[in-house]
C-alpha cells in the first residue's frame, strides 16, 4: 500500500499526464510554414497558405450552410501601400453527421489551402514586410462543437521592383547620313 507521501506525487503525475493528453488531442488547426514570398510592385500575387485540421475533427467551411454556424475566415492586416485582394477559400466537403443525418454541413477536414491575393502598389519601397493575421475557426467532432479559436498567421512578404518594360527603339530612317 502506498503511503500518503508517495500517493500525492503519483496522483499529480497522472493528472498532469491526463491534462497534457487532453490538450494535445483536442481540436486544433495548424499552419504550415510559409517561406518568404516575393511580390513585384504593381502586380497581384497569390499566396497559398496551407492549414491542417486535427484528425477526428472538422471545422466549418468559409460558407457554412447555416447562419448559426461560425464560418472559417482569414483576416490579414497589410502595411500601407499593399492592397489586399480577394481571399480564395476552398469549397467545403458536404458531410452528414450522426447527430443530424438528414442535414449536410460544409466543412474542412485534414489539409486545406486558403489563397490570399496581395497587390503592392508602385509607391511602396521594395523590401521585406511582416504580414500578420488570424484564421478564425470553430472545430467540431462527430458529437459536439468547441468554442471558436483563432490561429495566428504570420509570414514575410518581399516586395521587389516591377520588371522593366521593354521599349522598342524608334525606327531609323535609312537616309540618315
Amino acid at each position: 500500500m502506498l503511503g500518503l507521501s508517495r500517493a500525492v506525487p503519483l496522483c499529480t503525475t497522472v493528472l498532469l499526464g491526463i491534462s497534457a493528453f487532453a490538450q494535445s488531442s483536442g481540436p486544433s488547426v495548424t499552419m504550415a510554414p510559409v517561406g518568404t514570398v516575393s511580390a513585384p510592385r504593381t502586380k497581384q500575387t497569390p499566396i497559398p497558405i496551407n492549414f491542417r485540421v486535427s484528425r477526428g475533427f472538422h471545422i466549418n467551411s468559409n460558407t457554412p450552410k447555416s447562419e448559426f454556424l461560425i464560418p472559417t475566415t482569414l483576416k490579414v492586416e497589410v502595411p500601407t501601400d499593399i492592397v489586399l485582394g480577394k481571399t480564395e477559400y476552398p469549397a467545403g466537403d458536404d458531410v452528414a453527421l450522426p447527430f443530424s443525418p438528414d442535414e449536410k454541413l460544409s466543412v474542412y477536414s485534414g489539409d486545406f489551402t486558403v489563397t490570399l491575393m496581395v497587390h503592392p502598389l508602385k509607391s511602396i519601397v521594395p523590401g521585406t514586410y511582416a504580414m500578420h493575421g488570424t484564421l478564425r475557426y470553430q472545430a467540431c467532432d462527430n458529437a459536439q462543437c468547441f468554442p471558436p479559436k483563432s490561429l495566428p498567421v504570420n509570414f514575410d512578404l518581399k516586395v521587389v521592383k516591377e520588371p522593366a518594360t521593354h521599349r522598342a527603339n524608334p525606327a531609323q530612317s535609312p537616309h540618315v547620313h
